[in-house]
């Protein structure tokens, strides 16, 4: 089955089918934080498909769709897939909605219940997204550095490794 491809940015959509969602299956639910509401956060294309945030009062997703029918892997719904970005590998979960067709989702908080207002959980999420797309700074020493270093040799005091055992 060919997913629905999404030519122009989803953020609508997305915003559109997690409300749905807030107001029909997640009704009630104790763990929604009332202090949020769904947001689809900065959208953008990465590697040909849609990438972004969503930010709902049970959850802060990553949350990816298709933009060409080329390139998209299916998973089906509840179904697993790892995603390599530059911050490493994401465990991905197959989605469906009315509003969107397939997707695929990457929990990063769930409950919300740590977020006090609707700027924290945005703020997170836009963290969270750079994050994921940026390479981790790597600590550079030359060879003749290494080559001159000798390991250093840690005494380790009576009082120093009964505190190690104990953690």
């Amino acid at each position: 089955m060919t997913p629905r491809v999404h030519t122009h940015n989803p953020e609508e959509a997305v915003a559109a089918a997690f409300f749905r969602i807030q107001q029909t299956s997640m009704a009630g639910v104790p763990i929604l934080n009332p202090a949020l509401s769904v947001e689809a956060i900065d959208f953008q294309r990465w590697q040909g498909h849609w990438l972004g945030m969503v930010v709902t009062p049970w959850c802060m997703s990553l949350t990816l769709l298709p933009g060409h029918a080329q390139g998209w892997v299916s998973v089906g719904v509840n179904k697993r897939r790892f995603i390599k970005f530059p911050a490493g590998d994401f465990a991905f979960l197959g989605g469906q909605e009315d509003e969107l067709g397939e997707y695929q989702s990457c929990s990063l908080f769930s409950p919300m219940n740590k977020f006090g207002n609707q700027f924290e959980a945005v703020q997170t999420a836009r963290a969270a997204l750079i994050g994921l797309l940026t390479e981790p700074a790597v600590k550079k020493d030359s060879t003749a550095e290494q080559v001159d270093k000798k390991p250093e040799k840690k005494v380790l005091s009576r009082r120093g490794f009964l505190a190690f055992r104990k953690s």
